[in-house]
């Protein structure tokens, strides 16, 4: 496995897949071509269907200006969902072309190379090989990870971090309508501040999260920054849980990097074993992940046992499995903004059943993202990021 650096990459909403993936590709396919005096980007898949919506070609063209950017709609068989061609001309002559793939989460690969992420990191490729490891040296998850990732994976996390936090204060304080056409209103300040007079303490605790889970989700629906945690439609989850946990609990920052680093690892063995792209496996991919990695830092956080983190990560994924991505007009807000809420809270669930429960489970962490990958590529590509099936086909707006 890779670095769980892979898994966090900071930068611009409101799609991982279809605006940070893209642009990393026009960054790289222009660094190539620094002599051309036109470039032509041709979008198929998922990105020719949504990345209208989601932003796709103004990515690109902030990093290759004046780019002509193509939606075929028509082309089948693609090798992967979302495949772009990239072309380069001068004087009128191609003078050069790559296929280049946005496989999920902001990482792209070029046809016929090695991956961008090409070392190893981690000779282990399944978490069950990990729990091995674990417990043959004794050791949790955070030290597991800190003994194989390099001196600086500490200062990366740090600067999550603070990407994260920054991302939900600025949304809970802004207001106004997001972009795109569907009139939708940002909702983070108005549901933070909203506190019912005789308001319990679990609500009071639901509503906050809910809040922050909006807050960041609408920065990224808004094309603000934004940390892949594991993609940009998934963002709000894990900042939501970790932000309440030391700005509400007070748990200390050091603590909140070590569960971060956790969630890395279970990101990592899903993108490594499945995937955790929406147009690959649904929303199952990026949902799904990101609330498996958020009840995964949590138990992590709770000082939970290795076997009561994993089942809490396993309870998270196998209650998103079969989870469509279904955009509204292919923008990043219907329904995903309140999935991320919904997403937050079910990490909490999980947890809570996993401390009691964890000596009864009989479905490994392993086995329910072998399922999940499965169930994704089962899934009717109606209902993986292409607007053409479920709340996107029924949705008439006002």
């Amino acid at each position: 496995m890779k670095t769980i650096k892979s898994v966090y990459k900071i930068g611009n909403g409101p799609s991982s897949s279809h605006t940070v993936g893209p642009y990393h590709a026009a960054k790289t396919f222009g660094a190539r071509f620094p002599a051309a005096d036109r470039f032509c980007v041709t979008l198929y898949g998922s990105l020719a269907f949504t990345g209208e919506g989601h932003g796709t070609g103004k990515a690109i063209r902030s990093a290759l200006p004046g780019a002509q950017v193509l939606f075929d709609r028509e082309k089948a068989d693609l090798p992967h969902p979302n495949t772009m061609l990239f072309e380069a001309f001068r004087g009128g002559e191609r003078i050069g072309a790559n296929r280049i793939f946005s496989i999920g989460g902001g990482s792209i690969r070029i046809e016929g190379e090695p991956s961008e992420d090409e070392i190893e990191v981690y000779p282990q490729k399944s978490f069950t090989e990990i729990l091995k490891i674990c417990r043959d040296r004794s050791l949790n998850l955070a030290q597991f990870i800190y003994r194989m990732e390099d001196d600086q994976l500490r200062a990366y996390l740090k600067t999550v971090w603070e990407a994260m936090k920054d991302a939900v204060r600025r949304g809970l304080c802004a207001e106004g309508v997001l972009p795109g056409g569907l009139g939708v209103a940002r909702k983070a300040k108005t549901l933070y501040e909203k506190r019912c007079y005789n308001e319990s303490a679990d609500v009071t605790m639901n509503r906050v999260i809910a809040a922050y889970a909006y807050a960041v989700s609408e920065e990224n629906a808004d094309e603000h920054i934004v940390v892949t945690a594991p993609t940009c439609g998934s963002c709000g989850v894990l900042p939501a849980v970790m932000y309440y946990m030391h700005a509400d609990r007070g748990f200390p920052e050091d603590e909140i990097l070590d569960a971060l680093a956790v969630a890395g690892i279970i990101g990592n063995v899903i993108r490594t074993n499945a995937s955790i792209s929406g147009a690959q496996c649904g929303c199952q991919a990026e949902i799904g992940s990101a609330c498996s990695m958020t009840a995964a830092a949590l138990a992590a956080l709770y000082g939970l046992n290795i076997d009561q983190i994993e089942y809490a990560a396993e309870i998270a994924m196998e209650h998103n499995l079969g989870l469509t991505c279904d955009p509204v007009k292919g923008l990043v807000q219907i329904p995903c903004i309140e999935r991320n809420a919904v997403a937050a809270m079910r990490a909490i669930s999980s947890v809570n059943l996993s401390r009691f429960l964890y000596s009864t489970r009989k479905i490994s962490f392993d086995e329910v993202v072998t399922t999940m990958y499965r169930t994704g590529l089962d899934m009717n590509e109606k209902y993986r990021e292409t607007s053409h099936g479920g709340l996107a086909q029924i949705y008439q707006g006002n």
